[in-house]
């Protein structure tokens, strides 16, 4: 099943990728075998933390090529809508608060909180996907159930 991502996030994942096949693959590869020229393997902690490492990062090679065979880019910069969609940039005020939030709806691997990057797949992505300005939304968090009313949909460059 295609996920959805931006053509930002999927260079960031391909950009990780390569930086693991080019750089921390030999890397380790080296390191494993400076390890086992010191003899002894079985009581050769630098060994072990080695094939840990490289284990590590062979499970990160494999997970990046899933995620990017099932990536799926998603143009934003010349979107436009009525509704709420993956890549939009929402303006929010939160009703009780009277505070304005602004989040952008990204797919899973590209959500960033602090940055205002949210994943459609979180509560608050959910209950966005659809909306038109002027929608009031209400979204149950671990915390509170919290009620926003849309205020605007853009499309930013992602």
């Amino acid at each position: 099943m295609p996920t959805p991502i931006t053509k930002k996030g999927y260079e960031a994942l391909k950009a990780d990728l390569d930086r693991l096949r080019k750089e921390e693959r030999p890397k380790v590869i080296e390191a494993i075998a400076e390890a086992r020229s010191h003899g002894d393997l079985s009581e050769n902690a630098e060994y072990e933390a080695a094939k840990e490492r490289q284990g590590f990062i062979e499970a990160r090679i494999n997970e990046l090529e899933r995620k990017l065979a099932e990536a799926r880019i998603i143009e934003t910069a010349n979107l436009s809508s009525e509704t709420v969609v993956f890549g939009a940039t929402v303006v929010l005020l939160e009703v009780q608060t009277n505070q304005q939030r602004r989040y952008t709806l990204v797919g899973l691997d590209e959500a960033d909180l602090k940055n205002g990057r949210i994943s459609v797949q979180s509560p608050v992505g959910k209950a966005l996907i659809g909306r038109r300005v002027g929608d009031q939304v209400e979204v149950t968090t671990p915390a509170k159930v919290v009620e926003y009313e849309i205020l605007e949909i853009r499309f930013d460059e992602l």
